[in-house]
């Protein structure tokens, strides 16, 4: 049993939560809690940790039979939780890999690819909330999106809180970081994906464009909305009718009214 704050697994876990820097240099992130221990692809998880209090319930030391793991004291499960009321399990999970190819399921409408959907893309310009965004990718796929794509500044897919926000989607939407997010954009465009952003000077309602094709909804930062630069590459502007006084909706709540609109209508 880990009993010392000084052990070195320790202190990696740590920062690890801490230090987005030492999550891609170790190409190794941290989740915590049973559904997301237990959703990890197994080959993918390289450490698995539990407290001590966590295996006097029978229940749950069974559903980690066939785990190696760690035991760690309850006080130090505590420093290494990033929570308020511990689980008492957290695993460490060697990050997927992606690529652009693997976020564009079918682009080309007239046949439909055999086994594939549709494109059905979520594009992302410096969201900072790490809540906002697990909530995106939570009902991207519940929407059936293909992919999720964003820029350097949006806050970091693998933080703790981002995490939590996924209840386990993280493991199951291709993402994919793009160092240049116009020139990706523009390779979308190259490929036949209708590019759509929402904006609050957009004319079109965001229910009456066909999302048949291959589509991508492109949306800004909470307060600031897409950059000026990002919105002009956009095919069509939409909009979200509103009521009231209200001029905007939180961008996760825009994103999956977006997102389910193409549900909809592909059935």
């Amino acid at each position: 049993m880990i009993t010392s704050s000084g052990n070195q697994q320790i202190k990696r876990i740590i920062q690890l939560n801490k230090k987005a820097k030492t999550r891609y240099e170790q190409r190794v992130f941290v989740v915590e809690g049973m559904k997301m221990s237990m959703e990890a692809p197994r080959e993918s998880i390289e450490a698995m940790y539990v407290s001590e209090s966590f295996l006097d319930d029978e229940g749950k030391g069974a559903r980690i039979q066939g785990y190696p793991y760690e035991v760690v004291s309850d006080s130090i499960f505590r420093t290494i939780s990033d929570t308020q009321t511990p689980q008492g399990i957290l695993c460490l999970v060697r990050m997927p890999e992606y690529h652009l190819e693997d976020l564009l399921g079918n682009c080309q409408p007239e046949t439909g690819g055999a086994g594939r959907k549709n494109t059905h893309l979520l594009v992302l310009e410096n969201i900072q909330d790490p809540g906002n965004l697990g909530t995106m990718i939570r009902a991207g796929e519940g929407a059936g999106v293909t992919g999720i794509l964003m820029d350097r500044t949006t806050v970091d897919i693998f933080n703790p809180k981002t995490i939590r926000a996924t209840m386990g989607s993280l493991y199951r939407v291709p993402f994919f970081i793009a160092q240049n997010l116009p020139e990706t954009i523009q390779e979308l465009r190259q490929r036949g994906v209708a590019l759509y952003a929402a904006h609050l000077s957009g004319s079109v309602p965001y229910c009456q464009p066909s999302y048949a094709g291959p589509a991508a909804f492109l949306i800004g930062n909470e307060g600031n909305g897409l950059s000026q630069e990002i919105a002009a590459l956009a095919d069509t502007l939409v909009h979200i009718p509103m009521e009231g006084s209200v001029e905007s909706l939180n961008a996760a709540v825009a994103a999956a009214l977006l997102m389910y609109e193409v549900k909809r209508q592909r059935g």
